[in-house]
């Protein structure tokens, strides 16, 4: 059984979740609209009231979105961990497919800084009349090669990444 310490509070609003969690007060209610936290109760006054749960919960959303997942395959990490028993085989699976994305966007990664590096080197050197840089970028050179199927879908999404614009600070 475990205990909490002495003041902390079973039921949080979304102000200490945020500090908790370490996720951004806008991020919470987006993870809430698309379902990746539960909705949370409200109080009389409206106030959302998340369980102390939700704070592992964004914990975990949160880290996930550090290593790079993306939303539909925390969606699934998600729903394995809560739902299928022995989950260590799908959740691998998951994770491997997310690898494989990865060592793709390092290989990419590697070719554009070699194209780059090129081009920048004969700016430097005036070897080329014009602007290498520019010359590049306008015939496609420094381009991401065709990477895994679904790097491509990615990149060719018109669905936004994982969170919401920020907001401005408040003028005083």
């Amino acid at each position: 059984m475990m205990l909490r310490p002495p003041g902390t509070p079973t039921r949080l609003t979304i102000g200490p979740l945020s500090d908790r969690a370490g996720c951004n007060i806008e991020t919470i209610r987006y993870y809430e609209r698309i379902g990746l936290v539960p909705k949370a109760e409200r109080t009389a006054s409206r106030y959302r009231i998340y369980a102390r749960a939700d704070v592992q919960r964004l914990i975990f959303v949160r880290r996930a979105r550090e290593l790079g997942f993306t939303l539909d395959e925390i969606r699934d990490l998600l729903r394995l961990a809560a739902d299928v028993p022995d989950a260590c085989a799908a959740v691998r699976d998951v994770a491997a497919g997310h690898l494989g994305d990865v060592r793709a966007k390092i290989a990419d990664l590697k070719k554009m800084e070699r194209m780059l590096a090129l081009a920048v080197s004969q700016c430097e050197r005036g070897e080329r009349p014009g602007c290498p840089v520019i010359d590049a970028l306008s015939s496609g050179t420094i381009a991401l090669s065709s990477g895994s199927p679904r790097l491509r879908a990615d990149r060719t999404s018109e669905t936004p990444r994982s969170q919401p614009p920020r907001r401005r600070a408040a003028r005083r």
